[in-house]
């Protein structure tokens, strides 16, 4: 089995942006609110490509000091973010989701890099990196939904402990899907992207049961602390 991966030539890339400009026309026809599809879309084109040398200079370095200051980075913008929908209360809310994303993401990668993997050095950036942001993506999309859920439930009077559990319920649908869906309706990106350069399947599944796990533990382990964090602000609220 070959252990290159394809390059993409830049003008090939460019047909990858049809569908998406398909679906802002679409955005624009129906709901004339676009700009922000362009604006995340733009963001991601540079963020991306800044992020690309960005790594390969990580890489080479081999600097744990870099290492952990990527990885702090990480954290405040996913918790800043993972608020992004009760703007009103972001700023008192994002030590609480800083907190919980602390929790639930740091220990799940600690876990996984010194325990399922042992990786050697301790902060190898080649795995160290992509994993913190997988781990630290999904348990920023977890608190948001719990705390975008857990607003709305409050806000129609619902006890705490219900709400709470509402939302909880709530945040965790994605990666909930994405468990019934593996290896049935998709093959995940870190599989893809290995069987791509020349892993062998079984390896590759490996990697993905690992990922799959560490996924859904710090998406759910980062969600009730967040929930439980804020209780008393949402039940002084309510009262």
């Amino acid at each position: 089995m070959s252990k290159t991966i394809q390059t993409i030539p830049l003008i090939n890339l460019i047909l990858a942006f049809i569908p998406v400009i398909i679906v802002i026309i679409i955005h624009h026809r129906w709901s004339r609110e676009h700009r922000n599809a362009i604006y995340g879309v733009s963001r991601m084109l540079a963020q991306l490509l800044l992020i690309g040398y960005f790594l390969t200079y990580i890489f080479d370095t081999h600097n744990a000091w870099i290492v952990l200051a990527v990885l702090a980075v990480m954290v405040f913008a996913a918790s800043w973010i993972a608020l992004r929908t009760v703007r009103h209360r972001q700023l008192h809310l994002y030590p609480k989701a800083l907190l919980a994303l602390i929790v639930g993401g740091t220990t799940t990668l600690i876990l996984v890099t010194q325990g399922v993997l042992n990786l050697t050095p301790w902060y190898w950036p080649n795995y160290f990196i992509p994993l913190a942001g997988m781990i630290f993506a999904n348990a920023m999309n977890s608190v948001s939904l719990a705390a975008d859920r857990l607003e709305a439930e409050i806000g129609r009077d619902v006890d705490y402990n219900q709400a709470r559990n509402i939302a909880f319920r709530s945040s965790l649908i994605p990666i909930t899907n994405s468990l019934f869906a593996v290896g049935l309706v998709s093959i995940p990106g870190m599989m893809t992207g290995q069987i791509l350069s020349g892993v062998s399947p079984l390896i590759a599944a490996r990697y993905q049961i690992m990922v799959m796990c560490m996924v859904f533990g710090a998406a759910g382990i980062s969600s009730a602390v967040f929930l439980s964090l804020v209780k008393a602000d949402f039940t002084k609220e309510s009262g």
